[in-house]
């Protein structure tokens, strides 16, 4: 590491083992557009490949530019090591199936990301991997839809759209009794939350969000904790406990501890088996896309954050909103999780909910003017979406309303801009829902 350092804002320009440039001393990160690494002899060619030592092979497994990224990465979510996709729905992806095979199955929090449901409920189902919902308000229905099949739980920490923050540590330590690891997808609580403190086994990001924060580039990014046994319970995680055909018959989950000397057995199976196999490699051009908007992240998220909490305070005294779903005007319960799990802030997305349902939603949309309607969040510009006719509109009804979609709720990741335009916009355009009626 080039620092020890705990902070964020430190992390995030000096974390990882790049200093610079061996060969050139240059101190910004080089964009190694390259496919494939020239060996040293033929014994190095083979250490590389039979993972007595790691190293650069070809990019679509690893690549130094993206290096650089996934050990900030890490070190910024306090895991051990990260492994960068092509997309944040590659890293979820990724992320079940390095657990599982056609016939197990996952626990998921109902309160998800529309693409993510939609990957979950239909596209693993035809792969053969099963995905049960359980209420995140029930912890103990985690467990309740949990049989001996059961390889992982999965949420949000700060699900989009319903904005109800997870209870991480109380899920977590109900799967850690019987073997199953909680995944978590931390994309909208960078910096503000460390689901791995708090149990967590994996966090993932789309990258393309707050992290990238320039709305140029796609990309995921899964952090290894390096804090889960997956030898423990051995009939519970088979892919680390059984003979893995990918590799002379190794027992992942004991061999890669011992030949690599770290607890990283997850990362690797997910880099040289998932990835190596189905290839959705992060791009090196993208991956110092991201590095430039990761050195400042601490800055813009604390100015997100401040500028969403001042938003949510605008819609809290309008007549026609009928609710504002933010962390700041939580109760009982939610108030005291976001309290536990936010500890830099209370989130920079927004929700509220319009009187006068699906079509003072449209109205509202089409009368920004500043405010970008587009189907991304983490931005550093203002964005808004309505969730039941876009995001959402290919779930049914009910599942909507599970998701935290309702007919007339209005969705907005708030950016950096000067708050007095992001609210003169915002305004603007209720004025002229009231209008409609």
């Amino acid at each position: 590491m080039t620092t020890k350092s705990l902070h964020p804002e430190t992390i995030a320009l000096h974390g990882g083992s790049y200093r610079k440039d061996n060969s050139t001393n240059s101190v910004a990160v080089p964009i190694y557009q390259t496919t494939s690494y020239q060996f040293n002899n033929q014994q190095h060619a083979s250490n590389l490949f039979s993972l007595k030592e790691l190293g650069n092979i070809y990019t679509r497994i690893m690549n130094p530019t993206t290096a650089v990224l996934e050990e900030r990465i890490a070190q910024l979510e306090g895991g051990l090591t990260a492994l960068a996709v092509s997309s944040g729905q590659a890293a979820s992806a990724f992320a079940i199936q390095n657990l599982c095979k056609a016939g197990d199955n996952i626990v998921s929090s109902t309160d998800l990301y529309g693409g993510t449901w939609n990957q979950f409920a239909n596209t693993f189902k035809q792969m053969g991997i099963e995905v049960r919902f359980a209420d995140p308000e029930e912890p103990n229905s985690f467990i309740k839809l949990s049989d001996e099949k059961t390889r992982a739980f999965y949420a949000e920490t700060l699900p989009n759209p319903k904005l109800n923050i997870f209870p991480i540590e109380e899920v977590a330590n109900l799967g850690r009794k019987i073997g199953i690891p909680l995944i978590v997808d931390n994309t909208a609580a960078p910096i503000t939350c460390k689901p791995l403190k708090h149990g967590a086994a994996i966090v993932i990001h789309s990258l393309t969000k707050w992290i990238g924060g320039h709305g140029t580039s796609i990309g995921g990014i899964i952090v290894d904790g390096g804090n889960f046994d997956w030898t423990e319970f051995p009939d519970r995680q088979p892919l680390f406990n059984q003979p893995d055909p990918s590799y002379w018959g190794w027992i992942l989950g004991k061999v890669v501890p011992e030949v690599l000397g770290a607890n990283i057995a997850y990362a690797v199976r997910a880099r040289f088996v998932i990835l190596r196999d189905l290839g959705a490699a992060l791009s090196p051009t993208n991956a110092f896309n991201f590095i430039q908007g990761l050195e400042t992240l601490p800055l813009r998220f604390k100015k997100h954050q401040d500028n969403a909490e001042m938003v949510a305070d605008y819609l809290k005294n309008k007549k026609i909103v009928k609710r504002v779903i933010h962390p700041k005007y939580q109760s009982n319960s939610l108030k005291k999780r976001a309290k536990k799990y936010l500890e830099h802030g209370s989130g920079p997305l927004v929700g509220f909910e319009l009187d006068g349902g699906i079509e003072a939603g449209k109205v509202f949309i089409d009368s920004l003017e500043l405010i970008y309607h587009v189907a991304n969040i983490g931005d550093a510009r203002t964005l808004a979406i309505h969730p039941a006719s876009t995001t959402h509109s290919q779930l049914s009804e009910a599942d909507q309303l599970r998701a935290g979609v309702t007919p007339g709720y209005i969705r907005l990741s708030v950016g950096i801009e000067h708050i007095k335009d992001i609210i003169a916009d915002i305004d603007q355009a209720i004025q002229k829902v009231e209008k409609k009626g």
